[in-house]
């Protein structure tokens, strides 16, 4: 049997009254893992930097006495002539809008799907588990039922997808063997938020199907 693994752990500095929350008995403990986003930061800041780095330049240019740059001209240029109806001026404000809401969206929700928090037994350390790694743990204990050929399992956020194909035994035998052993290994995993079980067991396909 697999043992849990692909957990990640994150340590916080006491809190200054010395209380903390411990196996789960705060929100805190519970909320997911805040990605660091660090491509989407990378990206947004080197885009940054080489228009500040342009727009300076043109600057000190025209500062010095000599012409600015033709891009800029243009572009000023065209901004003036063109219509707040025209088409490329949509298109602009369009896919500034889109990238505008796509960096909101990062900035306000956590990401990190794929990891789902543990209950905490120490105030200051929290603990992940991968999506993977429980899925694999609950795979192999249901494949450890007798009369269960194949088993798949998909773990989500608040519930547990499990399917599987049983080719002997009676299917309300299995399927009240397969509940027992999930309930107790989904308890086992130490999850904040022990997601509900979605069983179906069902009888092989024929061959050709």
């Amino acid at each position: 049997m697999s043992e849990p693994h692909g957990t990640v752990l994150e340590k916080h500095p006491p809190s200054a009254d010395g209380a903390g929350d411990v196996a789960g008995g705060s929100d805190e403990g519970n909320r997911r893992f805040w990605s660091a986003r660090r491509v989407p930061a990378g990206i947004v800041a080197l885009v940054l930097l080489v228009i500040a780095g342009m727009f300076l330049y043109d600057i000190v240019a025209v500062r010095a006495g000599r012409a600015g740059m033709s891009w800029r001209r243009e572009l000023a240029g065209q901004l003036a002539q063109r219509p707040l109806d025209d088409v490329w001026v949509l298109t602009g404000a369009g896919v500034a809008a889109a990238l505008g809401l796509w960096l909101l969206v990062l900035a306000v929700t956590p990401g990190l799907r794929a990891l789902l928090p543990m209950r905490r037994t120490h105030p200051d350390v929290r603990a992940g588990l991968h999506r993977a790694a429980a899925e694999t743990v609950l795979r192999d204990r249901v494949m450890e039922v007798p009369g269960v050929q194949s088993a798949r399992v998909r773990v989500k956020r608040t519930r547990a997808d499990v399917r599987a194909v049983s080719h002997f035994r009676e299917l309300d035998d299995v399927r009240a063997d397969v509940t027992a052993v999930l309930d107790e290994a989904v308890g086992r995993l130490g999850l904040a938020r022990p997601p509900a079980l979605s069983l179906q067991v069902r009888r092989p396909g024929r061959k050709g199907r």
